[in-house]
């Protein structure tokens, strides 16, 4: 789990530094897959039977069609570069490390501690989840943007699931409701601003007058 995770929390990173739109949108199909690994190791700890429909979902959602999308995407509109950072490289890594020291340290020790035995996996979640949002509001491209929700989702789900959350019903209806919601949000948003600006540089939009 600890190697699957750190897939998660490492392609995060990498979403941060690379100026590829195609390598963006590998590293969250291989962080969603790290995911579904995770959902099958919790299925295989619990045996709830929902979480093979949440599995399932995860996969063909996450993995195949948002992938199929963003790849299409990129390909016809020509998107081969990202927009760069708000902030460069060396500031961005520095605050990076900052959130990953933070979610280790004792202000967030109630929620690492919710299982004791995975208080090292919660931290790293929560890491993950705050270098998502980051990216969020890091990069100046639209593409990149949406990614970063669509990690920051990916992050909050294994935050509960290391958390011991999967078994509550109203959860996994839950998950699979945010992923088709955010999937479906995420790719409107982009194909929206690219018709509407040509563009998916946030920095280059002006602001939109009535």
């Amino acid at each position: 789990m600890q190697f699957l995770l750190g897939i998660v929390f490492l392609s995060v990173i990498y979403m941060h530094l690379t100026r590829l739109n195609i390598s963006a949108v590998v590293s969250y199909s291989l962080q969603s897959l790290a995911i579904v690994l995770i959902l099958i190791n919790s299925y295989l700890e619990t045996r709830e039977p929902f979480l093979i429909i949440v599995i399932l979902t995860t996969l063909v959602v996450k993995v195949v069609l948002s992938s199929v999308f963003f790849v299409g995407l990129v390909k016809r509109k020509k998107l081969t570069f990202s927009a760069s950072n708000y902030l460069n490289i060396p500031l961005t890594l520095i605050l990076i490390a900052m959130f990953t020291v933070v979610a280790h340290s004792e202000q967030f020790s109630l929620l690492t501690n919710l299982v004791s035995a995975h208080n090292s996996l919660l931290s790293l979640s929560l890491a993950t989840i705050f270098i998502s949002l980051f990216l969020t509001v890091n990069r100046k491209g639209a593409l990149s943007q949406a990614l970063g929700v669509l990690s920051l989702e990916n992050s909050i789900l294994a935050f509960a699931l290391f958390a011991g959350l999967e078994k509550s019903p109203m959860l996994q209806i839950g998950i699979i409701f945010d992923i088709a919601i955010w999937i479906v949000i995420a790719t409107v948003f982009i194909s929206m601003i690219y018709e509407h600006f040509g563009s998916l540089d946030t920095s280059l939009m002006k602001k939109v007058k009535n």
